[in-house]
């Protein structure tokens, strides 16, 4: 071959492997710099803190771990007969307030009637017996609305669709009113969170497509993205006891681009995909037709 062919050709491909690796590092810098995509990807779900209004020992738990509930089923019975009893104690308190506040308008009726008769003073106590006993016979009538209330919460239902989970709950537990006997993660809350880099927002808008893959999945999910987040905690700065600004007098030189909450809601999902929260994805956002990075 000669040898001016030879060197051209050693040139050209030179040149040719040159434009190649610029071209790779270019894509590849836009990828990992510019491209908004994530690995930081997360399925996220409300969980509800189940927790009784009354306290008492669990009388009977009516799920089990992992199942699936609807709004409205019944999870657990907290104490039904000590709260049972109350309500009739309830009532045995109306009828004997009841009975003194007619026996006092009797009274009155009969001072009435004899008029002058009956001295001013012990007319006066006589109409204060029946305010007094009308008074004692509307707190027994709120005393049992509620221990009426407290009944029917004695069972505990669910707020909203979803799935009981890691529940340790058992018969005989006591549980106290407020505190948290078990959580409910809400299927309808369920949503994919991606954390972008804050250099990678300008290309992110809501509405935009995403593309979303779980870890150890095959398939790709669609979805768009739902909104972003309107803002995240200030690691450099905190308030005082005196509420001045404490701000962090070093600043390095390297920055680490802060991560931005993005949320994406699932559009279409291939068949026994398995949203379960906590799960890893890995997010792209595709930008529409025509919309420059």
């Amino acid at each position: 071959m000669n040898p001016i062919v030879s060197a051209v050709l050693r040139w050209i491909v030179t040149a040719l492997i040159v434009v190649a690796a610029i071209i790779v590092a270019i894509a590849l810098w836009r990828r990992y710099e510019t491209d908004p995509w994530t690995r930081d990807g997360h399925v996220r779900a409300d969980v509800v803190r189940v927790a009784p209004d009354v306290g008492g020992l669990v009388t009977s738990v009516a799920v089990r771990d992992n199942q699936i509930v609807h709004r409205g089923d019944l999870l657990f019975v907290v104490d039904m007969p000590r709260y049972a009893d109350a309500l009739g104690q309830a009532d045995a308190s109306i009828a004997s307030a009841r009975a003194k506040y007619d026996q006092a308008q009797k009274v009155a009726r009969r001072d009435i009637a004899l008029g002058d008769l009956v001295a001013t003073e012990t007319h006066e106590e006589n109409v204060a017996a029946v305010q007094t006993a009308k008074a004692a016979l509307d707190a027994a009538i709120s005393a049992k609305q509620t221990a009426q209330l407290n009944v029917h919460r004695t069972t505990v239902r669910a707020s909203v669709n979803g799935i009981v989970t890691n529940l340790d709950l058992h018969p005989g537990d006591y549980v106290g009113p407020g505190s948290q006997a078990m959580a409910l993660v809400d299927t309808d809350s369920i949503r994919i969170e991606g954390y972008f880099e804050e250099t990678k927002l300008r290309h992110i808008h809501v509405g935009d497509k995403a593309r979303i893959r779980l870890m150890g999945d095959e398939h790709d999910m669609d979805g768009h993205v739902d909104s972003i987040a309107a803002g995240i905690a200030d690691d450099q700065s905190k308030s005082t006891a005196n509420q001045l600004r404490e701000v962090d007098p070093t600043f390095s030189w390297v920055r680490l681009a802060q991560r931005i909450p993005v949320r994406i809601h699932v559009d279409r999902m291939p068949v026994g995909t398995q949203l379960i929260a906590g799960r890893t994805a890995t997010i792209t956002i595709l930008p529409e037709p025509g919309q420059t990075k």
